[in-house]
């Protein structure tokens, strides 16, 4: 059985391959370990192996996560509801899934003064899914418009889920057009898309940061409630 270090290690030499596939310097993708249902324990094991970067879909579960280990970056890389934007916004380094002007209102009004401006992306539903969350393409310049006049917010980026079963790497083409795009009027430096089995495609079209869970942690286990 491999360790966490041994996953991670395997991890990065997948990313290092891909980038230079692709003619890209390796130190320009960010690895996000997705610890969500997993132990503070199995955090710390990747934080020994000199990962510091994790993602958690739930703000209750991250929680005691963080009050353990306060001293890592937290991306919440789940969908967020409006009654729990205090809470993301006073704990979290990064929020992944802003789909709403509403929702990143609130994040920064309620961003604590005493700590930088939270980062975010703003979701993109690449794969026109009615049941995924997230803006459709022709949506994201206005929503980026809104989000980077908030004070208390700063725009990094943009994050998909592609659908599995089509064609990934026709929606990571879409996704990085649609980067390409934005990244000049709003000063973006983050493309967040990628996962365990298709990091590479990812990575081949752009990503500068891939969030990789099973392939570090192993098999998830069952999703704690929202």
């Amino acid at each position: 059985m491999t360790t966490i270090a041994e996953n991670l290690q395997g991890v990065r030499a997948r990313i290092a391959r891909a980038a230079q596939a692709a003619r890209r310097d390796p130190a320009t993708v960010t690895l996000l370990a997705v610890s969500k249902t997993h132990s503070v324990a199995s955090i710390e094991q990747a934080r020994a192996a000199g990962q510091n970067a994790f993602g958690e879909n739930y703000v209750q579960d991250a929680a005691p996560k963080m009050a353990a280990l306060p001293h890592l970056e937290w991306h919440l890389i789940g969908a967020l509801q409006s009654n729990k934007t205090r809470s993301a916004a006073e704990q979290f380094d990064w929020i992944q899934t802003v789909d709403r002007e509403k929702i990143a209102r609130r994040l920064s009004d309620q961003r604590p003064a005493h700590r930088p401006p939270l980062n975010v992306l703003i979701q993109i539903n690449i794969s026109a899914e009615t049941s995924k969350s997230g803006v459709v393409p022709e949506e994201a310049g206005a929503l980026a418009q809104a989000l980077a006049a908030l004070p208390r917010l700063r725009l990094r980026g943009l994050m998909a889920i592609p659908h599995p079963l089509r064609d990934t790497a026709a929606q990571f083409r879409a996704m990085q057009a649609l980067y390409e795009r934005l990244a000049p009027q709003f000063g973006l430096d983050t493309l967040s898309m990628g996962m365990s089995d298709d990091l590479e495609a990812a990575i081949a079209h752009g990503a500068t940061m891939v969030r990789v869970g099973t392939a570090i942690f192993g098999p998830r286990k069952v999703e704690l409630r929202a």
